[in-house]
């Protein structure tokens, strides 16, 4: 699931979400992204692809339960589930 060149591009992602205050900057509106977490267009900016782009990786790694969504006004927020994530990484350690 993360071995391909499409796979390549959501590693960086949840590598940016870990620190997204680091990765991304503070909103106007919606504050700290390391509190509310970041949008589609955020990510999508980073990479330099569009927006629809961009939400496909990020609905891929919701639906994995890697990243929690959060509605604020019409936009959905990502922010990593670091619990998910370690479950998934434990598998892959025993050979899953």
């Amino acid at each position: 699931m993360l071995r391909n060149p499409s796979g390549r591009t959501r590693q960086d992602i949840l590598d940016w979400l870990k620190d997204p205050a680091a990765h991304f900057p503070a909103g106007r509106r919606h504050g700290d992204p390391a509190e509310t977490g970041v949008t589609a267009r955020a990510v999508a900016a980073k990479l330099g692809v569009s927006r629809r782009t961009a939400a496909a990786h990020l609905d891929f790694l919701s639906r994995l339960g890697l990243l929690r969504t959060r509605r604020i006004h019409c936009r959905t927020h990502y922010r990593r589930d670091e619990i998910r994530i370690a479950e998934v990484a434990a598998m892959f350690e025993k050979g899953w």
